[in-house]
Formats: structure tokens, sequence, C-alpha cells
């Protein structure tokens, strides 16, 4: 790894706190690249895994995994990332084919869609975080010679302060239609930032922009603390996701976009199981139980 991506693997970047949660999801994107039923594709994704010194020795192959899919962290835990990760690329590819011209991705990570999507030429792809996960991903990408397929400018903000400014500030144009993305974010935020963010992507947002993100819905998040899926995660890989949530009562952010005008559909992700034929089931104190997917449409004038 070089000194550059040396310099950003701190709490600050993806070595610590919610930023770790990042080679979490690229791990399992990587598994489920090498899978022979694969839902999704990431060639990179394992890259950012091997130069990260806090998880160079996570498995990037279900193979490596002990026990293979009957791991609940690597097993149904990183398939259900997998099928994340092909929906949302469903979802974007589809917004821009009506006619999104400008894509936000809101705690981008280690999202790579710029460069293993096929976008429109005239395309545009903001990725907002931190600066210290943005450059990481940077080093290493750049280490690979990585060109994205599409415009890609970073956002180098942290969604608690004044992203907006940063955002307009690099270009992004509220009167183009535009498709956003919160993966795996909302529920890391204060739920004052949660509802900023929601009222100020209705503000940016003009008639036939779209926005996606995932929430989760159970009243009480430690009812789940001893389920596989949390248990396996803190002992095999030290991250406590109970921890890095925040606990503040979540608002009802759907509801707040119905009541902007929006249509939104909230889903399941066993629905998409059901659909691709393969992902996670419900299973008895199941972490995933709350999960929800929300697709949200700003109608056009």
């Amino acid at each position: 790894m070089s000194d550059t991506a040396t310099q950003h693997t701190d709490a600050e970047g993806v070595d610590g706190g919610v930023g770790l949660t990042a080679l979490l999801v690229a791990a399992a994107r990587a598994i489920e690249t090498h899978r022979h039923d694969s839902l999704a594709q990431d060639g990179y994704a394992e890259h950012f895994v091997r130069a990260a010194p806090a998880c160079a020795q996570w498995p990037v192959r279900i193979e490596q995994a002990t026990d293979g899919d009957a791991n609940p962290l690597w097993g149904r835990f990183a398939r259900y990332f997998g099928l994340r990760t092909r929906v949302l690329d469903d979802f974007l590819l589809t917004s821009v084919s009506t006619g999104a011209t400008q894509v936000v991705l809101l705690g981008a990570g280690l999202d790579t869609r710029a460069y293993r999507l096929t976008w429109p030429s005239d395309g545009v792809v903001f990725e907002i975080d931190r600066a210290g996960v943005l450059a990481f991903k940077h080093q290493v990408l750049a280490d690979l010679v990585a060109t994205p397929k599409v415009k890609r400018v970073p956002v180098p903000v942290d969604l608690r302060e004044d992203w907006v400014t940063a955002l307009t500030g690099a270009g992004f144009d509220p009167t183009a239609p535009s498709v956003w993305l919160a993966e795996g974010l909302l529920f890391y935020l204060p739920s004052a930032a949660e509802t900023y963010l929601i009222d100020t992507v209705d503000q940016l947002t003009t008639g036939g922009s779209a926005l996606a993100f995932e929430a989760k819905v159970e009243k009480h998040l430690l009812q789940y603390r001893d389920s596989a899926t949390y248990t396996a995660t803190r002992e095999q890989i030290g991250i406590d996701l109970l921890q890095l949530f925040n606990k503040d009562p979540r608002p009802d952010s759907t509801g707040d976009l119905r009541a902007k005008g929006w249509s939104a559909r909230m889903h399941t992700p066993f629905e998409f199981t059901q659909q691709h034929g393969r992902g996670p089931l419900p299973e008895a104190n199941d972490a995933l139980e709350g999960n929800r997917w929300v697709f949200a449409h700003k109608p056009r004038p």
C-alpha cells in the first residue's frame, strides 16, 4: 500500500468507527463478485480490503470464510450487501435512463459505481463523504490505474457539516433532474441530521428526480443484539454495529417525502430475494427484520 493510503487509514478514514463498515461492505461485494451466481460485480472491492491493515486478513471469497455460507457474517450478511448492491444498481440505472443526469451518492464510502456501471455520456456522479474515506479510495483506485466511466466529482465533506454548499460548489445543478442514494447511511446519523437531509434533498431536486435510501424500522435496536448477524460481526471482525447506530428515535422519512408530494415505496430486502431467486431469507431473532429499502420519485410538473 502506498504512503498516501497509509496516511488516511485512521479514524477519519476507513480504519475506525463507521469508516470501518465501508470495508465490511467492500469485503461483502468482493465475495459476491466471485460467486458463481453473483448478483453484482465489483472488481475493485477486494483491492480496498487488501489495502487497509485493519482487514487484510478478511475473506474476499466465500471459500476463504470459516464455514462458508453457513457463516452468519460472510455468508448471509455479506449476501445481503450483495443483494442491496444489485437492487440499488438497478434503481440508479433506471433513473438515469428515464432522465436523471446527476447522481448524488450520500456517504459514498468505497462505492465504485462511477467505475463499474455504464452511464450516459452526459452524466455526472457526485460522491459525498469525509475527506479521509475519499482519499483512501482515490489512492487505491489510482494504484490500479482505474478510469471512471462517467464524470466523477468527489465532494469531501462530513454530512453533519455544510454539505449543501460543498455539493453546489462542486457543480451540482438543482434545476436538472437528479437521483440520490443513501445506502447504509441514515441509521448512523442523528435524527435531526436525517430530517435535514431529507428536507434538503427535496429542496435541491426538480421534478423527475428520485431517491433511494435504507432505513431500520424496529423500535428497539437492542432487541436483536444477540442475533447471529450482530454477534458474528462483533466476534469475527470487532465491529459492534449497534454501538455505531445512532440511538435517536428515527423520523418517518418515507412519510415526510409523501407529505412533500413524492411517491415512495417501502420494501423488505426479502422481497428482492424472491425476485432474484437468491439472497437472505427471514430467520428467527433476525437483525435484518427491521431493514427497509425505500424508493421515492418526485413527480414532474
